[in-house]
């Protein structure tokens, strides 16, 4: 059972979510936050493996709450919710540790298989809504922190790994360019996230693009 915190300051909101999670066999909320300082308090004594994420909360907003909560525990996802497709916003929970994020009117079975999908530890990149917004963000003209030498300890395949699940490749995508099995790739993204000293693929693409490794749209 992948047990779900729902972070919203909407209560109908809040409501809409834990309608559509319970309807699963295989979901369940194990609670519900008002703002983002009640989100990291309730995700420290539940640990649950995903919590869905507002952005705009009030007493701390869903970016503070989202860097606090995957600093607290690895193993909980969290999923952000958003209106808007390119809010910069978004990118900076990405940088914070997100694992994704999904529009609020999404249909209720891709919310499902959103929730499913983090929990697994995949990251929500595919979709190329998804990729414009981190290549809009990491394009614009500001200093860059990443240092690209974090890159060197990786071998030339895990490497050619990091570009294509920068691109937003899954793992059965990459596999069948690399002609390779799902496993070797998931053991390759597996040791690329440990040697960067990452929590999960999503960091791996915002470093990559921060350190200029992947340029956007190239």
């Amino acid at each position: 059972m992948i047990s779900v915190l729902i972070a919203d300051d909407q209560t109908l909101v809040r409501a809409g979510f834990r309608m559509v999670v319970e309807a699963r066999d295989d979901l369940s909320v194990v609670g519900e936050a008002g703002d983002g300082a009640e989100a990291v308090a309730l995700a420290a004594e539940l640990h649950p493996d995903v919590v869905l994420m507002d952005v705009r909360m009030p007493v701390m907003d869903g970016i503070e709450a989202t860097r606090r909560i995957t600093a607290l525990d690895e193993n909980t996802h969290v999923l952000i919710l958003t209106t808007f497709d390119l809010d910069q916003y978004v990118y900076e929970a990405l940088r914070a540790g997100a694992a994704g994020f999904l529009l609020k009117d999404a249909p209720p079975n891709a919310l499902a298989a959103a929730v499913r999908a983090v929990a697994a530890g995949d990251s929500l990149l595919a979709p190329s809504v998804t990729r414009r917004l981190i290549e809009r963000f990491v394009a614009l003209p500001a200093p860059r922190s990443a240092n690209r030498d974090v890159l060197g300890d990786l071998s030339a395949r895990e490497a050619e790994v990091l570009r294509l699940v920068a691109r937003g490749l899954s793992n059965q995508q990459i596999a069948d360019q690399l002609v390779v099995s799902t496993a070797t790739v998931k053991s390759h993204v597996a040791r690329l996230l440990m040697k960067l000293g990452l929590h999960d693929r999503t960091q791996a693409v915002v470093l990559a693009y921060e350190t200029g490794f992947v340029t956007p749209g190239g």
